[in-house]
C-alpha cells in the first residue's frame, strides 16, 4: 500500500481537529479541514466566504442551473430536502477527498469523509466524542465563552453535523460506531492518548505500510 487516509468525525469540543493534526503531523502529512473548501473554491469557482456558510451546517442556498449537470440525492423528509440546494458544493468536496485518497497521505477532518471513502481499502475511519462536562469546559476555556454559550454551541453544532452526515449519507446515522474502525473518548484517553490509539489502530488495519516518520535528531 503506498499510502493511506485517516478520516477524523467528531463532536464540537471533544479536541478531535487537535487529535487529527497531531496524528498528521506523527506521519509528517497534511491535515485538511478547511483546506478542503479552499480547494473547493478553486475547482468550482465558488466563492470561498460563500462555503464557510454550509460547511456542515443546514441552510438554504441556490447554485440554480448548475445543479442541473450533478445527480442530485433526494428524499421527501422535510429536513433533509434543505439540503438538496447544496448537493453540487458536497459533490465537489467528494470528488476532492476522493482524489486526495488516490494520490496521497492524510488526515481528513469532517466532510463525511469516511463515507465518501467507505470503499477505500487504504482508510482508517476514526469517531471522536467526549461527555458534555469535557466538551463544556474545552469549549468555555478556548473560546472564553460562558457555560451557558458553550452548552448551546455545543448543541447546535452537533445538530448540524449530524443532520449534514444524515442528508448526504443517504440517511446514516452521525454517530453509528458501525461507520468508524474505531471510537474514542477524549476525556477519558487524552488528546495524545487518543493520538496513539489512533496509530495502533491503523498498524492493524493497514499494516507496517502506516509506520510512523522516524524524528531525525537535531
Amino acid at each position: 500500500m503506498e499510502h493511506f487516509v485517516v478520516t477524523v468525525a467528531r463532536g464540537f469540543g471533544s479536541g478531535g481537529k487537535e487529535i487529527a493534526a497531531k496524528v498528521a503531523e506523527s506521519y509528517e502529512i497534511e491535515c485538511y479541514e478547511k483546506r478542503i473548501l479552499t480547494l473547493t473554491s478553486q475547482l468550482s469557482g465558488i466563492e470561498e466566504e460563500e462555503m464557510n456558510e454550509v460547511d456542515e451546517k443546514l441552510r438554504d442556498f441556490s447554485f440554480g442551473a448548475m445543479l442541473k449537470s450533478f445527480p442530485i440525492f433526494r428524499r421527501s423528509d422535510e429536513k433533509l430536502n434543505k439540503f438538496v440546494s447544496d448537493q453540487l458544493l458536497f459533490e465537489y468536496q467528494a470528488k476532492i477527498i476522493r482524489d486526495l485518497a488516490k494520490k496521497e497521505s492524510c488526515v481528513i477532518v469532517g466532510k463525511c469523509a469516511d463515507y465518501v471513502l467507505r470503499d477505500y481499502k487504504n482508510v482508517v475511519r476514526v469517531y471522536i466524542e467526549a461527555p458534555r462536562k469535557y466538551t463544556r469546559e474545552r469549549i468555555m476555556r478556548i473560546q472564553k465563552v460562558p457555560a451557558e454559550t458553550a452548552d448551546n454551541l455545543i448543541t447546535r453544532t452537533d445538530q448540524y453535523r449530524a443532520a449534514y452526515y444524515e442528508a448526504y449519507t443517504g440517511g446514516n446515522y452521525w454517530t453509528n460506531p458501525v461507520n468508524y474502525d474505531i471510537t474514542l473518548n477524549s476525556s477519558t484517553l487524552g488528546i495524545d492518548g487518543c493520538v496513539e490509539m489512533i496509530k495502533n489502530c491503523m498498524h492493524v488495519k493497514l499494516g507496517d505500510s502506516c509506520a510512523p516518520q522516524v524524528q531525525r535528531e537535531e
